[in-house]
């Protein structure tokens, strides 16, 4: 019998850019007996987009088991883009400077997320956001409420 993928999904949120973030992480695997869904989400005070976006990748891998095959799925082509096209290449020869010879920006989280990465046998799936997707949108709805939470408002 082939070893089960692990379907994750992933999304972030700011109220603006940067401004409070949030991010949503669900996690849906086969145990012994049953399908069984996690949930989870964090709030950021100050952060931008992008960064709840790579947050939400980052938390999510972070949960699973060292060698995991998993299925990852994101409305962020900024996250999913840069494992299908390997930005991380041509990063690492130009010194973690972009194309345009610039700093490549949330260095922190791209080098966390690749050595967590690296853990896993990953596919990465571009979503379309805000579709029909029912986890995709459920990443939505987690992001936005640890948003809420974080600023009191719930």
């Amino acid at each position: 019998m082939a070893e089960q993928r692990i379907e994750v999904y992933t999304d972030g949120a700011c109220t603006n850019n940067p401004g409070p973030g949030g991010w949503g992480v669900v996690i849906i695997y086969q145990d012994r007996i049953r399908e069984v869904i996690e949930e989870y989400s964090g709030y950021v005070p100050n952060t931008t987009n992008q960064r709840m976006e790579l947050t939400a990748a980052i938390e999510a891998l972070k949960r699973l088991k060292t060698g995991s095959k998993v299925n990852l799925y994101s409305d962020s082509a900024y996250l999913v883009n840069a494992f299908l096209q390997d930005w991380f290449s041509g990063w690492l020869k130009r010194g973690w400077k972009n194309a345009k010879n610039q700093p490549v920006s949330n260095r922190d989280l791209w080098e966390e997320l690749l050595a967590l990465a690296e853990k896993h046998e990953i596919n990465w799936i571009k979503v379309k956001g805000h579709s029909d997707n029912h986890w995709n949108n459920r990443c939505d709805q987690l992001a936005r409420a640890a948003i809420k939470q974080g600023l009191g408002l719930s």
